[in-house]
Order: C-alpha cells, then sequence, then structure tokens
C-alpha cells in the first residue's frame, strides 16, 4: 500500500454536497475549494489513486419532486447532464491546484470530457490523477451509487469512500431522533435486510458479490477523507 490503508479508492460524493447548506442547491465556491484542498494532501502525501463519482441532486435530480410529471428517462438524463457540471467544477478547483485531473463521461461530450474508458482511466489513476466519473452509467433508471460500484469494481478499487452529511449509517434519521443508535460496522445483508440507506439495493449487492468494501463517513468534518484513507474508525464500514 502507499501512505494509507489503501492503493485505490472511489469517493462518492452526492451533489448536495456540493451545494450551501442553507441554499440546499447551486454549487458553492467554499464546499469545492475545501473539498479539492483535501484530494489534494491526499494524493500528494499519501500517494493513493482516487476516482471520484459526482451526483447531480444540487442542480437536477430525475426522481425528485422536480421532475413530476416528466418522462422518467428524460428526467434521468437530465440528472446525468448535472453531474456532468458538478465534475467540471471539481477539476475546475483541482487544477487550480495543480491537481492533473481527468473528467471521463458515459455520454458522449468530448469538448469537455474524454469518453468512459475502463483501461484508459485505470492508466490515468497510475499516473497520479485524479479521475472524475461524470454522468451516471450513461443509461436512465441507474443511480450514481449504483455507478460508483460499478466504475469501482470495473477500475479495481480496494475500496468505496461514501461522503455524506452525517458520521455514519445509523438505525433512524440523527436529525430528527436523538436516540437514534450508529452502527460502527454492518454487513451488507444487514443493509438490505434493515433497509438502512447506505446505498441503494443494486449497489449494495454489487459490492455483495464481490467483497468491496464501504466506508461511509462524514465529509463535512474537514480532514476526514485523510482519516478515512488512513484506516482510522471513523463512520461506519460494510464489509461481508
Amino acid at each position: 500500500m502507499a501512505g494509507g490503508a489503501y492503493h485505490r479508492v472511489l469517493l462518492k460524493l452526492s451533489g448536495e454536497s456540493f451545494a450551501d447548506p442553507e441554499a440546499g442547491f447551486g454549487i458553492d465556491p467554499r464546499i469545492i475549494n475545501s473539498l479539492a484542498e483535501q484530494l489534494s494532501e491526499v494524493t500528494r502525501e499519501l500517494g493513493i489513486q482516487v476516482a471520484v463519482v459526482v451526483g447531480g441532486g444540487n442542480i437536477f435530480r430525475g426522481t425528485s419532486s422536480q421532475a413530476h410529471g416528466m418522462d422518467r428517462a428524460r428526467a434521468d438524463y437530465m440528472g446525468m447532464l448535472a453531474t456532468m457540471i458538478n465534475s467540471l467544477a471539481l477539476q475546475d478547483a483541482l487544477e487550480n491546484r495543480d491537481v492533473p485531473t481527468r473528467v471521463q463521461s458515459a455520454i458522449q461530450m468530448t469538448q469537455v470530457a474524454e469518453p468512459y474508458i475502463p483501461r484508459k482511466a485505470v492508466r490515468h489513476l497510475e499516473k497520479g490523477r485524479i479521475v472524475i466519473f461524470a454522468a451516471g452509467m450513461g443509461t436512465p433508471y441507474f443511480s450514481t451509487d449504483t455507478t460508483a460500484a460499478q466504475r469501482a469494481l470495473e477500475v479495481g478499487a480496494d475500496a468505496i469512500l461514501k461522503a455524506t452529511k452525517v458520521d455514519g449509517v445509523y438505525d433512524a434519521d440523527p436529525t430528527t431522533n436523538p436516540n437514534a443508535v450508529k452502527f460502527s460496522e454492518l454487513t451488507y445483508l444487514d443493509v438490505l435486510q434493515r433497509g438502512l440507506g447506505v446505498m441503494d439495493a443494486t449497489a449494495i449487492s454489487l459490492c455483495m458479490e464481490n467483497k468491496l468494501p464501504i466506508i461511509v463517513f462524514n465529509l463535512q468534518v474537514p480532514g476526514n477523507i485523510r482519516r478515512a484513507l488512513l484506516g482510522e474508525p471513523i463512520g461506519t464500514v460494510v464489509h461481508g
């Protein structure tokens, strides 16, 4: 391994993590710059290879109330385009810090991103570049959670880091239930059987079949990406 517990990881970011917490939408430059700074530090100092999958919920989500009455496939494609906006914003923040970054899109957008080619993505990672996977799976009816699991397996990641707004997985919503109990570890079957909102069922099943661990942690605590990569006991680990 390099300087941490993993050699190569996939970081899953929700679109909402880019937004101003009060507004709940759009891109907050302070947040995206903080995220870029953390990624810059871990790639340079720890030498860990990092791929990223970004959601688009801060702009448009195909399954949200925004899309009420729309054709589901068309709404999902709009959500994929939203992920591209977030991906380009993150790329810009990283390259402003001299971190070489490539955006690969599952939908052809050759003027702004490379097409998604797994072997080329691996080559970028081996050269120390951060690779951001945009536009989901390129087809409707698949979430960016499923995309994260699929891409992580295709590029040979050791783990998925699932960044959230809370410090792990609870048996109830900790923001509304003060008695919610946090889990330090869970099995994939625990997540599926108890309906815990770690990732969707398709993503969890993919990880379970391929023994790919998921680390759920709070992105809003500065330095948590580094702690997760070092294998420190933060958040919740989902494994076999």
